[in-house]
């Protein structure tokens, strides 16, 4: 079983790894939060939280299974070597659990606010439909051969492609609204800091062991770190640079832009 080299490195992985367990799990709750102030979910696209719940759901059966599971374990060193480190920690696990929890609420929040005539769209329920089946083709696959890592890691390159296409369906609806409004930014700062936490952890790791096999063995983690990374930043220059909050005109009803101007010519905007 691998092992640290160093005390300081250990020490410095586990502090990154649930830097990026809080912001992560933390960065739920501002649209949660923002949903129930609004009593609305217009400016919050559907298909990106249905994704979403899928993207974690698989993570979590992936990070339990190679967590929990002996089995799982034995041929990851098999294949990664023996001294090896296991490349899912005790956060990981914990924020997939939290991650379902809270998305799947988030959509309970769409079902019972005001949507602005909203629904799923036809394309991600396809692509939902395809993803689960070839998973289950994927199980049917794995079972007689005892193939359990390969198998697991469907679920990952599952997670993987669902974190690839999820901020899609999000980014294009602020594109064509303009605006961010409804879309919390809080989401999106502390996803960023977790998506690096998380990059910085697995660095740490492959420093001490000197090895990068950290990266290539679990590569759903290394993608999903750069990916999110990406659209984060993407997001950020949407709501911030783009679509800036001081050129749109609050309304008092959500989803409703007032004609009505709220500042006086001779007030600073």
């Amino acid at each position: 079983m691998g092992s640290w080299n160093s005390t300081e490195m250990e020490v410095l992985s586990s502090v990154l790894g649930w830097i990026a367990f809080c912001a992560w799990s933390i960065s739920f709750y501002p649209q949660v939060i923002l949903n129930f102030k609004r009593k609305s979910v217009i400016g919050l696209n559907f298909d990106f939280v249905v994704l979403n719940l899928t993207k974690h759901s698989s993570y979590l059966i992936y990070n339990a299974s190679v967590f929990f599971s002996s089995a799982v374990q034995r041929q990851y060193r098999q294949k990664y070597g023996l001294d090896e480190m296991i490349p899912v920690a005790a956060n990981d696990v914990a924020f997939s659990i939290h991650a379902v929890v809270l998305t799947a609420f988030t959509l309970f929040q769409i079902a019972i606010y005001d949507r602005g005539g909203q629904k799923v769209s036809k394309t991600s329920i396809l692509i939902l439909s395809v993803a689960w089946l070839t998973v289950i083709i994927c199980m049917f696959i794995a079972i007689p051969s005892h193939s359990w890592l390969w198998l697991v890691s469907c679920f990952s390159t599952l997670q993987v492609v669902m974190t690839v296409i999820k901020y899609i369906p999000q980014a294009v609806m602020n594109f064509q609204r303009k605006s961010t409004v409804g879309f919390s930014i809080g989401n999106i700062l502390l996803d960023l800091v977790g998506g690096l936490a998380n990059y910085g952890q697995m660095t740490v790791q492959s420093i001490d062991q000197h090895s990068w096999v950290n990266f290539y063995g679990n590569i759903g983690k290394t993608l999903l770190s750069l990916v999110s990374i990406f659209f984060d930043i993407l997001f950020i220059l949407q709501h911030y640079v783009i679509y800036p909050a001081h050129k749109i005109v609050k309304s008092e009803s959500p989803g409703m832009v007032s004609q009505e101007p709220l500042v006086t010519s001779n007030e600073d905007a």
